[in-house]
C-alpha cells in the first residue's frame, strides 16, 4: 500500500515509482524500487526522463550492473544508472527495512 507521500506525487512519478517497484525479480524491485522511492520526489525533469531510460533496460542485466556482478557497458552509462550503482553498492542497499532491524 502507497504511503501519503507516494500519492500525492504527480502521475508521471507515481508511474515510474510503480515501475521500480515491479520489475520482475525481487532482486531488481529492492534495489530498483528502493533507490526510486528514496529519490523520486527531488528528481528534476531530465532526471525522470534518464530514469524512464534506465527502467527501459532488461532486469537481469540492471541487476548484474547495480549489484556489480558486472561493469556497466558504456553505451549504457548515464548520471541515472551511474548514481543508483554507486547507492546500490552500499552493504544492505537492497535489504528491506523491515529486515534490517
Amino acid at each position: 500500500m502507497p504511503d501519503e507521500t507516494e500519492t500525492e506525487l504527480p502521475p508521471r512519478r507515481r508511474r515510474l515509482l510503480f515501475r521500480a517497484w515491479h520489475r520482475g525479480t525481487k532482486e531488481a524491485d529492492l534495489m530498483i524500487g528502493g533507490f526510486v522511492k528514496r529519490h523520486i520526489a527531488t528528481f528534476t525533469e531530465r532526471e525522470l526522463d534518464e530514469l524512464e531510460a534506465v527502467l527501459e533496460l532488461p532486469d537481469v542485466d540492471l541487476a548484474d550492473w547495480l549489484s556489480g556482478r558486472r561493469a556497466i557497458p558504456a553505451h549504457v552509462t548515464t548520471p541515472m544508472l551511474e548514481r543508483m550503482a554507486l547507492e546500490c553498492a552500499t552493504p544492505g542497499a537492497g535489504v528491506p527495512p523491515e529486515a534490517k532491524a
